[in-house]
């Protein structure tokens, strides 16, 4: 091979070579172009992961405020704060729709606290929260909610005009001369399937993309649910403090809400009264023209407190046809003339078909008549029943007392019947009963707790069963049955005294009878039926300012068709007190453990007492027992 041949060798190989150098040049050009393609790719798959990890996380913030017990308010402020705080949007607000006398229109439920509208409320001197916000139905807000679809505007100048109208064109311009939003989203909010409402998001960004659509809506059903979730709660709470035929608050939250009305009034040594009301004639008009308008006529009194009551004061109905207010600060001269304001405003109302409906009205007042709340309660219910006695449609004001009577002749007898020793208990028992009563002029308190702790331990003497507090529940039920037959406060009087003493015949029988869990003997069960002659007779007869509670005692057992016992009278012939003390008896007796049975529950005792309609006692008594205990109940 020549010198030539050798050179040309030389350049075809320097050639291949340069050849291979190029291409392997080019493949490493190639791979480093792909790897940056893949490092950008990497950066927004992980920016789109932190935003989502962002909107999960704002999302499971959500989710915790709703199971939490933060008012719904709250819950909403955190919402939108969250939003802008984690997702970088400008501002968000949450309006709701609603409806007054002049129309449909728009508030600021929610709104993020940030600079932005700090600085717009500051221009517009009425912060957005405390403006009625304009509503049309060719606006951009009534397209998303009519729509039920997201929408956005670019115009931000409209989105303002058409929710404030009528805003100076000084005071836009310079709230639009600081504006930075490029976008308003508007995302619809429905609760239940209703239109509650409006999330309004401004964004930096002037195009919505597909993923922040998909988050919004995501975002916006939380925010449904949380106002779901609230709704439900407010209804619940509601359904227990009012009463679901008048609207008005219901007997527990008015028995709480006085507890505390008392404390505030001894604090501050300011009286309050309370008004008692009882509808006229109820029965009359359900037997006449049926339940229907026996519910308007109530429901005419209840509107009749809600218009003619303050805000602060407390209108309650306490069941069936009574009605209790609270005056706050007010004496017995502010009472009286808001009762005559009330009744009057009553007896003026003409109902369809029925016509005029009228009120028997009480009123007392803390401090003033008494000052023991359950002494102040009784006071109005006294004088609104001597209203009603003494003719209905009129007010009365109830009259001080220091101590009642009844109690008095109680506390007397029990000391008479424990000094004497004629009933069989242990002296130590005695003793210490004797001591309690004896205590009672010494203190301050009223005698009544310690009057039913008395008659409670004399039963638990020879009834291990008998549950403390059962005498005042007795005495509290059978008082409010007994003014159902409008019976005057002294025939009350001696049935709460009747009711202390009416079982004291039981202490002279054997505890082996009365605690006996098997059948009775027919000499066993007559032993038994004479207990309310040993009380009433042996015990009783001796004290002579108590001849007139006797036959109260000594009819207790007897039946309405005559087949009870000592006397077997029947009907009106049987004192209605007596009739009163023996279905209470009964259903405490139903309701309460047996040696020979379990305890019923109230509505079994109710359905047990209803099969002795007309047998053990009148239709008339167990229409208004089953009445008195249903209002209870509910």
């Amino acid at each position: 091979m020549n010198f030539f041949d050798k050179l040309r060798e030389y350049r075809k190989t320097i050639t291949e070579i340069e050849n291979s150098v190029y291409g392997n040049k080019q493949d490493y050009l190639e791979i480093y172009e792909r790897n940056l393609e893949l490092e950008k790719e990497i950066a927004a798959r992980t920016q789109e992961l932190n935003i989502a990890n962002k909107r999960m996380l704002t999302l499971q913030h959500i989710w915790e405020m709703m199971n939490s017990a933060r008012p719904l308010e709250s819950v909403l402020e955190t919402i939108v704060n969250s939003l802008q705080g984690e997702l970088g949007y400008l501002h968000s607000t949450i309006l709701r729709k609603q409806t007054d006398e002049k129309g449909e229109f728009l508030s600021v439920i929610a709104e993020a606290e940030n600079p932005v509208i700090k600085r717009v409320n500051n221009i517009i001197n009425i912060p957005m929260q405390m403006r009625r916000l304009n509503y049309i139905e060719n606006s951009i807000y009534a397209e998303a909610l009519n729509e039920k679809k997201i929408t956005t505007i670019k115009n931000i100048d409209r989105a303002l005009r058409e929710i404030i109208p009528d805003m100076p064109e000084d005071t836009f311009n310079q709230v639009m001369r600081g504006m930075r939003s490029k976008l308003l989203i508007n995302i619809p909010l429905y609760t239940r399937n209703r239109p509650f409402g409006l999330f309004c998001v401004f964004s930096s960004r002037d195009e919505l993309a597909e993923s922040e659509t998909d988050f919004l809506t995501i975002f916006a059903q939380q925010i449904e649910m949380a106002i779901t979730i609230a709704d439900l709660f407010q209804a619940v709470r509601e359904q227990a403090v009012t009463d679901a035929l008048t609207g008005l608050y219901n007997r527990r939250y008015f028995e709480e809400y006085i507890s505390k009305e008392v404390t505030r009034s001894l604090r501050q040594k300011q009286p309050f009264s309370v008004i008692g009301l009882d509808l006229d004639f109820l029965k009359k008009i359900n037997d006449e023209y049926g339940h229907a308008y026996g519910d308007l006529a109530i429901k005419t009194v209840a509107d009749v407190l809600k218009k003619n009551a303050r805000s602060i004061d407390v209108a309650a109905r306490m069941g069936g046809e009574e009605f209790n207010i609270l005056l706050s600060g007010i004496d017995s001269t502010g009472a009286m003339a808001a009762a005559e304001r009330i009744r009057k405003a009553i007896e003026e109302r003409e109902l369809d078909t029925i016509g005029h409906i009228t009120a028997s009205i009480g009123a007392a007042t803390f401090l003033e008549h008494s000052d023991s709340l359950d002494e102040l309660l009784e006071l109005t219910d006294q004088a609104m029943y001597q209203s009603k006695r003494n003719g209905r449609n009129q007010v009365t004001l109830a009259k001080p007392i220091t101590e009642t009577s009844w109690q008095e002749i109680a506390v007397n007898t029990f000391l008479d019947i424990l000094s004497k020793h004629n009933v069989h208990i242990e002296k130590s028992l005695s003793e210490e009963l004797s001591a309690k009563l004896q205590s009672i002029n010494e203190q301050t308190e009223m005698p009544k707790e310690i009057l039913y702790s008395t008659a409670d331990m004399l039963t638990k003497s020879y009834n291990p069963l008998h549950e403390q507090g059962v005498v005042k529940s007795k005495i509290l039920l059978a008082s409010s049955l007994a003014k159902r037959f409008d019976l005057s406060k002294d025939e009350i009087d001696k049935l709460r005294i009747a009711i202390l003493l009416y079982d004291i015949g039981n202490l002279m029988l054997p505890k082996e009878i009365l605690q006996k869990s098997s059948p009775l003997t027919d000499e066993e069960r007559s032993q038994i039926q004479m207990h309310p002659l040993i009380a009433a007779r042996e015990i009783l007869q001796p004290i002579s300012y108590i001849q007139d509670i006797i036959p109260i005692i000594e009819h207790h057992h007897e039946n309405w068709d005559g087949t009870g016992y000592p006397g077997k009278i029947a009907k009106d012939d049987i004192p209605i007190t007596s009739q009163i003390i023996l279905i209470v008896d009964a259903y405490f007796a139903l309701t309460e453990h047996r040696p020979y049975r379990a305890k019923l529950s109230a509505i079994d005792a109710l359905n047990e007492i209803k099969k002795d309609t007309g047998k053990k006692w009148s239709e008339a008594l167990v229409q208004e027992f089953v009445t008195l205990i249903g209002q209870d109940l509910n």
